[in-house]
């Protein structure tokens, strides 16, 4: 039994008020702008529109000054936000083999169509802390260079697929109304593409866990990672009264193709299984580790036994939403007065049955004496 909170308005008025100033800080210092957080911060703003299910850099800067930075927060911001959002349809499935390429890398093969494009990354960096950055050192822009390739770049699945050595791709059946999580209630089992739109706003760190788990063992996972691919691709949408689709722009995502293997079945030769992760902007950990958790979620697909959390369908879907996650944590803040009164007087009962109990004891052990 939750107790409602009654009175103390001017209290919360003043925490409200204190808030908005240690969000602001020291004065002598320029207020954050938020086209600074989109160019500067663009990995903290991609995850908060990924996770926040919500693609608009701006929108996601000003959630993140708004929580001070705390990302989970921002993203409980944006999500809010999106839900006083109009609904005008779907758009066409984003065609990533036609991505505007910026960055590509694959660990199964070294040389590949299209090449391998490191791109920006810090894969390569060695993790010191750079001195001159807090002394605004400029960047000197005669050593950059756009790697962006604009031929469409096959995927390392459809090289595999090529010699039968890899499943296919699922055909879905033309009346397949593909679900929507945003605006249906989860239910169990469930199919894959609902699945993978939970994991893709699923919180990071707890999917990141769980991939790790199943490379120690925890699942039966063999990993490799056919490509992680970063850049734009085209969003276009149907409209009824015209005979073709309409472009509405551009938005980057990551997409990872992770490659597993299988020993086969009855029903399937021995062939490599794929794991699927794709999000907004530029997230690749975020991705590896969602592709990592769907090929572990595919276990009963496969007659493969569920041993570990990674392959529980429930625990996972049900643990990786960060907002849900942060409502019933922090929920516990709230006053629960009666409860606790009630706890009270349960334990204040027993400790006296049990006190009791020992003083009887004490006393025939003493007579029996």
């Amino acid at each position: 039994m939750y107790v409602a909170v009654k009175g103390g308005e001017a209290a919360i008025r003043n925490a409200h008020r204190l808030l908005a100033d240690r969000r602001r800080g020291d004065r002598s210092v320029p207020a954050l702008r938020l086209d600074q957080v989109v160019e500067q911060l663009g990995l903290g703003v991609d995850r908060v529109m990924s996770e926040g299910s919500l693609y608009d850099k701006e929108l996601a800067a000003l959630a993140i000054v708004q929580a001070r930075g705390d990302l989970i927060e921002a993203i409980f911001l944006v999500r809010a936000y999106r839900t006083t959002l109009p609904r005008f349809g779907y758009t066409k499935p984003i065609d990533t083999a036609a991505m505007l390429v910026e960055r590509r890398v694959s660990a199964t093969y070294k040389d590949l169509p299209g090449g391998q494009l490191l791109g920006p990354t810090f894969d390569y960096t060695h993790r010191l802390l750079d001195p001159d950055l807090a002394a605004g050192a400029p960047v000197d822009a005669s050593e950059q260079r756009d790697e962006a390739a604009a031929e469409r770049m096959p995927r390392v699945s459809e090289i595999l697929a090529h010699e039968g050595l890899i499943e296919t791709d699922v055909e879905l059946p033309d009346d397949h109304e593909t679900g929507d999580i945003t605006r249906q209630p989860l239910e169990f089992p469930m199919e894959r593409d609902i699945r993978l739109q939970a994991l893709s706003r699923g919180d990071e760190g707890f999917l990141l866990a769980l991939g790790y788990s199943t490379q120690r063992g925890y699942g039966r996972n063999h990993p490799f990672v056919g490509e992680v691919r970063i850049g734009e691709v085209e969003l276009e949408l149907e409209v009824p009264e015209l005979p073709f689709p309409v472009t509405l722009g551009r938005i980057r995502v990551t997409e990872c193709q992770m490659v597993n293997q299988f020993k086969g079945s009855a029903k399937a030769p021995p062939q490599f299984t794929r794991g699927y992760g794709l999000v907004f902007g530029q997230s690749e950990r975020k991705a590896m580790a969602m592709s990592l958790c769907d090929r572990a979620l595919r276990a009963r697909e496969f007659g493969e036994d569920v041993v570990a959390a990674a392959q529980d369908e429930e625990f996972v879907i049900s643990h990786s939403d960060n907002v849900q996650a942060t409502g019933f944590v922090e929920h516990l803040k709230l006053p629960h007065y009666v409860d606790f009164q009630a706890e009270l007087d349960l334990v204040r009962r027993m400790r006296a049955e049990h006190d009791g109990r020992n003083d009887a004891e004490t006393e025939s052990r003493e007579a029996a004496e």
